[in-house]
Formats: structure tokens, C-alpha cells, sequence
């Protein structure tokens, strides 16, 4: 067996912990080709999520990193174009075999080792991505979802209130969600990737607060910066916006939901299908999207979705994708009918399902969030923690935590209001 597979399989931390870029600097060429072998070989045939997507990584330093660095690697580059498109489309497998091959054929070369480094990261992110769809859909409450494929099998319907036209206005009434943003005030070595949690739990612990924000001199007062709006619309479409990006769109087929790169309302698809509306089994589905909001509405009638982010910078690592998903799956929740009630507080069984379902909508979007952003679902303090898998729970077996954290709400016994208040003043953004 390799160093390298000693160090991911060992018991021993003082051998597991070791980084890689140590063992791999004092290697040849030959010893690290051999090396990366030995990994490929082993991350096909394992069954443990840890260590198949450490042997990725692994393998992506070696290509990244090293590789390149020895000497006699050539610089002219022979790649070929199947595997270039392989990539593109997100076979990464199919890549790494075209791309071995050549290496294999030609030798060592710097394009050779860029490219079979992009086809390993991006792979270990994909089969990490698979293991949080499956963990997702294995949350009770999430399963109708995945099975749901045909309109007339929806079981969803909006809720009656929201059908009501109001006679004064002639318009259907509109739901409104306001959340928070979460601000982390501790962190576990600010990593925030879904790996930590499911292979470190105990590691993984984070206390933040969920903060609404104001403009110092021009509002009266702190408000959620999220919100949130649903209603019926009087036309057979699926109206999205966001207020904040000045985008909008109606949308009038099934497929145009699952087309995230279409326009930049990749977030309000990705709430719209992990929230059910229209659920992620209906991918490829040829079904009219007419169909299911008559199925959802009735007749002649469609849903307006939309989103606003008031005054938040990109980079203001506050958790905005994450939470206004959240808000997002929330208020088309709430109006479908799967909340105990149409307005007022979620319940923690109701917090849980929107956190795993915006964790879906993340990885469908491609905004990838953290694992504890979504921390705003949860008012004021509280402690994320990661939890060990158990028997019962999909990850179980697969890694040593789960997909979903802990939240317990930090109470003023102990944490008092006047701390509490001393905090909030002495926040800047």
C-alpha cells in the first residue's frame, strides 16, 4: 500500500493528519507517478465517502502541484478534444480515463497534469454533491419530492387563502417572508465546507447570531435585509424577480426551471424546485409547465416569486445565497400548504426541512454554501455543531457526521440581555 493510502485509511491521527504537500515534496518524478497510481486504483473500488474524496484531492495536489515541478515534464501539451468536452459536460470519469490514456501514451506532460488536476477537484466536489443530494432526499418530508415527475402526480396545492381576490384591489394577496442574515462570532477554523461536518463533527462547531441590519442615519431602525414574496398571478406563467439584480422572467416551460446558467435567477429556480413546487423528479419531463400550475392554482392561473437583498455587498460573507434561499423556500412553503401555518414563527421541525432543502437548492444552483449558513432560519444566538452519523441516518456508514448540523438556541439565562445588547451595539459592517 502507498504512504499516501496509509495516511488516508490510518487509525492513527498522527499519521492521518499528515499533509500531503510534506509527503510529496521530498518524492521523484517516478515515486510520484507511482504515487498517484496507487490512489486511482484505490478511490475506484472504495466504498468510504471520506476516503474516495480524499484520494481525489490528493491526486489533484499531486497533478497541481508537484507534477509539474519535476523535471524532464514536457511543456507542449497533447490533449485530447473528448476528453476537453468531457469535462465541459461534467464527466469527469470518462476525462480522467481519455486523459490517463494519453499520459500513458506520450508521457508526462504540464497540460496533461492541469487537465487530470481540474478532472479530479471537480469530481471530488461532484461525488461530494451526490452524497448531499442523497442525504437531502432521505429527510423525511423531502422524498415525494424525487418520486414526483408527472403533474397530475403533484400532491402540492397553494393555499386556499392565497386564492382569495381581494375585492377592493382585484389582486390576489401577497405572502411575505423576512429573514436575517448570520453573522459568526466564533468559527471552527473558518471552514465552512460540507466535508467538515461529515468527516470531523466534533470539529465542526460554530456560535453565531442571526442579525437584521440597518443604515446608520438613514433607517429608523434595524429590519430582516431579506424578504421574500408570493402570490397568484392571473396568467399561466412562473414569474420570477429579483429586485436587488433588476432581473426578471416569465417562464412558460418545464425545462427552463432546470436551466440555471439562463439568466442570473439561477437562486429563485433553485427555491422553486427544492422548495417542491416544482420538484426536482421533474427534470427532464415533457409535461407543459401550464400543466402543473393548473394542478398547483387552477386554471388559467400561475405564481409569482420574488426576491429582495437590501443594501448587502457581494463578499460580505453574511450568508445572503444561503439565507435568501431559505427565505425563498420559506414563503413557497408556507403557500403550498407544508407548514402548520400561513404566517409566524417556523417550528424546529419546519427549520430543519428548510435548511436541508436550501443545502439542495445550494448545490443545485451552484452557489455552495456553508454548513452552518444557514443559521438565519434560527432567531438570535445559537450554537451550530457538527453530529456524528448514527444507524438510521443516510450518512451512515458512508462518513463519520452528518450532513446536517445541530442548532441549539442559546438562551437569555444564558446569555443575558445585556450582553446580549452590548453585542448588537457594538456591531460595524
Amino acid at each position: 500500500m502507498s504512504i499516501l493510502i496509509d495516511v488516508i485509511c490510518s487509525p492513527d491521527p498522527a499519521m492521518r493528519n499528515r499533509p500531503v504537500d510534506a509527503i510529496c515534496r521530498g518524492l521523484s518524478q517516478a515515486e510520484l507517478l507511482q504515487q498517484a497510481a496507487s490512489l486511482d486504483r484505490f478511490r475506484r473500488g472504495c466504498d468510504n465517502l471520506y476516503d474516495r474524496v480524499r484520494a481525489l484531492f490528493f491526486l489533484y495536489t499531486i497533478h497541481r502541484f508537484h507534477l509539474p515541478k519535476t523535471a524532464g515534464v514536457g511543456t507542449t501539451a497533447e490533449l485530447p478534444s473528448a476528453g476537453y468536452e468531457h469535462l465541459l459536460k461534467r464527466r469527469f470519469e470518462e476525462a480522467i480515463d481519455l486523459f490517463l490514456e494519453v499520459q500513458g501514451r506520450v508521457g508526462l506532460n504540464d497540460g496533461l497534469s492541469s487537465a487530470l488536476a481540474q478532472a479530479y477537484y471537480r469530481l471530488g466536489f461532484q461525488t461530494l454533491a451526490d452524497q448531499v443530494r442523497h442525504s437531502v432526499r432521505s429527510v423525511r418530508g423531502n422524498q415525494w419530492m424525487f418520486r414526483t415527475g408527472h403533474p397530475a402526480d403533484h400532491p402540492l396545492r397553494v393555499h386556499p387563502l392565497m386564492t382569495e381576490v381581494c375585492r377592493e384591489s382585484g389582486l390576489f394577496p401577497m405572502l411575505r417572508e423576512a429573514t436575517p442574515v448570520r453573522m459568526d462570532l466564533s468559527h471552527s477554523g473558518w471552514s465552512d465546507i460540507f466535508f467538515l461536518g461529515m468527516d470531523f463533527p466534533e470539529g465542526a462547531r460554530v456560535f453565531n447570531v442571526s442579525i437584521d441590519l440597518a443604515v446608520r442615519g438613514v433607517d429608523a431602525g434595524p429590519r430582516p435585509p431579506i424578504e421574500a414574496f408570493f402570490r397568484v398571478i392571473d396568467r399561466p406563467v412562473l414569474r420570477l424577480a429579483s429586485l436587488d439584480l433588476e432581473a426578471a422572467a416569465e417562464i412558460t416551460e418545464l425545462g427552463e426551471v432546470f436551466d440555471f446558467a439562463r439568466d442570473y435567477l439561477g437562486l429563485l429556480k433553485a427555491a422553486v424546485i427544492a422548495s417542491g413546487v416544482v420538484p426536482p423528479g421533474m427534470e427532464g419531463a415533457c409535461q407543459p409547465l401550464s400543466d402543473l400550475l393548473e394542478r398547483l392554482v387552477g386554471p388559467g392561473h400561475g405564481i409569482e416569486l420574488v426576491s429582495s437583498v437590501r443594501g448587502i455587498p457581494k463578499g460580505s460573507r453574511l450568508a445572503v445565497s444561503t439565507n435568501l434561499l431559505a427565505s425563498l423556500i420559506a414563503v413557497c412553503m408556507r403557500a403550498t400548504a407544508q407548514t402548520a401555518e400561513l404566517t409566524g414563527p417556523l417550528s424546529e421541525g419546519e427549520r430543519r426541512l428548510v435548511a436541508a432543502r436550501a443545502i439542495l437548492g445550494e448545490w443545485l444552483g451552484g452557489s455552495g454554501g456553508g454548513w452552518q449558513d444557514s443559521g438565519g432560519v434560527w432567531p438570535g444566538m445559537k450554537l451550530i455543531q457538527g453530529e456524528s452519523a448514527s444507524e438510521g441516518d443516510p450518512e451512515y456508514g458512508i462518513s463519520r457526521g452528518r450532513l446536517l448540523p445541530s442548532h441549539r438556541i442559546i438562551s437569555t439565562e444564558e446569555v443575558g440581555v445585556e450582553t446580549r445588547r452590548r453585542l448588537q451595539d457594538s456591531l460595524i459592517l
